[in-house]
């Protein structure tokens, strides 16, 4: 078996479009089926939309499909990793003529347990950090080669990516623990960013450098964003509060009023690091600090699609993050990372401990 990672995918739909693309070239190149696997539900449909898009016949394999034909018409399949581990396990689903299994967000590990099903496919890994989610499992272990995409400082210049304004407001994480994950528990954040101090810190932080800007927070918290939302709301600001307890109906209407509301702001926890785009953001705000680059990566991210009335954001981070990984448009060695990826969770703990 020969795998691949593509990296640099720094937008959510210009990475689906891609590899929407990749899959109508090989079902019409070889004649064989493609599977298309994602961790979260909503990714599903926005992956069958898209490839509805490149004229691809698909099918999405959900809770609702318990079974599937070996002789299905179809040439291309969408389906959630967990769904799907649960009906290859039963024997329940049989694929002919699969030749291609693609990877959404590969680093996330949950994919893994899958691939001895696909053990005479071509898997291709898609991410925009090729730094597993979790230190004991390396990608290195299940991908045999990186192929890279353009820098972003390159993107930038080619006005695929907007160019950012970063401010830095230093904090003082002390107090935060680290937990089983490896990153700082939801716990010992809630304390930290809850309190007064912090709330007035990010607010300050909002009137002087985002005010009238649409603007989308991210906390480690749900406690913590609501307290920001209260914050907001009780000096006058146009602010919604979204987390994955609100239901299809709250979130879509949320969405829907961030994204006809120019001033917006919209303070949430973790739900939208993936799987949503929203061109118009003018401002991230970092309220939280991670030792994860994917997370810092997929939250910046939502902020950085270039517009011909928007060609900078704003970054405004209150987790002293850009002091751990550097400014989100420097170049990374990420052949290194991928083959090291020891050495550089290494140095970023000990840049840390002397901050």
């Amino acid at each position: 078996m020969v795998s691949m990672l593509c990296t640099n995918f720094q937008q959510e739909g210009e990475k689906t479009v891609i590899f929407s693309e990749l899959a109508r070239r090989y079902i019409k190149e070889t004649g064989k089926k493609v599977l298309i696997l994602t961790h979260r539900i909503e990714l599903c449909a926005q992956t069958s939309k898209m490839l509805d898009g490149f004229d691809v016949d698909n099918y999405i394999i959900n809770s609702d499909v318990k079974e599937l034909e070996v002789d299905n018409h179809h040439d291309c399949f969408v389906a959630m990793v967990e769904t799907l581990n649960n009906r290859l396990s039963d024997e329940a689903l049989g694929f002919d003529n699969l030749g291609l299994v693609i990877i959404d967000e590969a680093h996330y590990n949950s994919f893994t347990k899958l691939f001895k099903f696909f053990d005479k496919c071509f898997l291709l890994g898609v991410t925009a950090t090729p730094l597993s989610s979790n230190a004991s499992l390396p990608m290195k272990d299940n991908y045999d080669e990186l192929l890279t995409g353009e820098p972003i400082p390159s993107l930038i210049e080619k006005d695929v990516l907007a160019r950012a304004e970063t401010h830095c407001i230093n904090v003082g994480l002390g107090s935060l623990k680290v937990g089983i994950s490896g990153d700082y528990t939801v716990k010992s954040s809630e304390v930290l960013y809850s309190n007064d101090d912090m709330q007035e810190k990010l607010f300050k932080a909002y009137e002087e450098k985002a005010k009238g800007k649409k603007t989308l927070i991210f906390n480690n918290g749900i406690q913590t964003s609501k307290e920001v939302y209260y914050t907001f709301k009780s000096k006058g600001y146009d602010i919604r509060h979204l987390d994955n307890k609100c239901n299809k109906q709250e979130r879509a209407e949320i969405l829907a009023w961030f994204k006809v509301t120019p001033n917006a702001i919209l303070t949430s926890v973790s739900i939208l690091t993936t799987g949503f785009d929203e061109p118009t953001v003018d401002v991230i705000i970092l309220n939280r600090a991670t030792k994860s680059l994917t997370l810092y990566y997929q939250m910046i991210g939502r902020g950085s699609r270039w517009l011909k009335e928007k060609t900078t954001f704003s970054i405004i981070d209150l987790g002293n993050n850009v002091a751990r990984f550097g400014l989100w448009e420097s170049e990374l060695d990420w052949h290194n990372i991928f083959l090291n990826p020891d050495k550089y969770l290494e140095s970023i703990l000990s840049l840390f401990s002397i901050q």
